[in-house]
């Protein structure tokens, strides 16, 4: 790789980590302090972009195009005050990782980006996480999971997986109007870190509902079901540590489903979820006796507000499930990617 393309691979890295600090930081009373630390970043990635040449790797020219389509939606986005053309915006981020991810075993930037931030540094998780994937058997794959489609998944196998020991599973929910094809890259880095292997199913429910089977018939928890054994019968799954997890209607789902007398799940995480009595009142009390949840919420939730979640704490720790909690003062309604390193930390604790 010249020095010019270096260049550019670099400004992307950095631009993606900035368009991550929007996704974290998305309040409608911030809009303009977010657009005012963007815009620098947005104009010194359109200079490097200008000077990539013709001759540039297609999947480098990709995460650049998906990169700068980004930065082009969010200017128009935060002009507006368009909160769901911000959203839209940043579904442009996981395209360009996706493009990037395959090169991690080859560029040593690549592989630092897809590294938990506290251990960017670390030589030994560095070398180890430079393994490159085998066909079928490690790394990242969907199926029947293309952008648009409905009911299928996508699976992350860290490329350090052996079959001689029982590995951690997480399954992570994509909030309402999501996929699990993007969501997989709002876990990809803790699990490549921390050694789990990953699921993110996208919902059943077609366009516009697009979410997950909060109200009526539940198509998704028996999906989520043959899943589940797929992956089991192809790769060694820890039984005792097996964790759902969401964002949003993801994590509401994860109560839904997750409560029920016959869930494989082990823990539950739910992430800026919405929560009712009554979910807890119908759920089998055996099932909820000394059961982990990990809860996560955000102070600023403007979408379910925090009380819903201190009110789903105490009447989950009434009934005894064994409660983790808390509660971020300066979250919105967004998805906190730095907990995920501490719910894997937790998942490993309460096994």
């Amino acid at each position: 790789m010249d020095a010019q393309t270096d260049t550019f691979l670099s400004s992307v890295l950095n631009s993606l980590d900035i368009l991550e600090f929007v996704a974290r930081h998305i309040d409608p009373s911030v809009l303009g302090a977010l657009s005012e630390a963007v815009g620098p970043r947005d104009e010194k990635y359109r200079e490097a972009y200008a000077l990539l040449g013709n001759d540039a790797s297609a999947w480098l020219k990709l995460a650049g195009d998906e990169t700068l389509a980004a930065f082009d939606e969010l200017k128009s986005a935060f002009a507006l005050g368009d909160m769901r053309g911000i959203y839209k915006a940043l579904r442009h981020a996981p395209r360009a990782q996706e493009a990037l991810y395959p090169h991690a075993a080859l560029d040593p930037a690549v592989n630092r980006f897809f590294i938990d931030h506290a251990l960017r540094d670390n030589a030994d998780i560095l070398a180890r996480c430079a393994r490159p994937a085998k066909d079928n058997e490690t790394g990242v794959m969907h199926f029947e999971n293309d952008n648009g489609t409905r009911g299928g998944f996508s699976l992350y196998v860290p490329e350090t997986y052996t079959p001689d020991r029982k590995w951690p599973l997480a399954v992570a929910l994509h909030g309402g109007a999501g996929s699990g094809r993007s969501f997989l890259w709002s876990w990809l880095r803790d699990a490549r870190t921390y050694g789990a292997i990953l699921i993110t199913p996208t919902a059943t429910g077609p366009s516009p509902k697009s979410t997950w089977a909060l109200m009526g018939d539940d198509t998704d928890t028996p999906n989520i079901n043959l899943m589940l054994e797929r992956v089991r019968e192809r790769w060694s799954v820890d039984p005792a540590r097996m964790l759902m997890t969401g964002m949003s209607d993801g994590g509401t789902f994860c109560y839904v489903s997750g409560l029920e007398p016959a869930s494989p799940f082990t823990h539950l995480a739910p992430v800026s979820a919405a929560f009712h009595p009554m979910l807890a009142s119908m759920a089998d009390a055996e099932r909820l006796r000394g059961l982990p949840i990990f809860m996560v919420h955000g102070a600023l939730d403007w979408m379910f507000p925090v009380e819903l979640a201190r009110q789903a704490q105490r009447v989950l720790t009434q009934i005894g499930a064994q409660v983790t909690y808390r509660e971020i003062d300066d979250l919105s309604h967004t998805y906190p990617r730095e907990m995920n390193a501490q719910i894997l930390g937790w998942l490993r604790e309460t096994a």
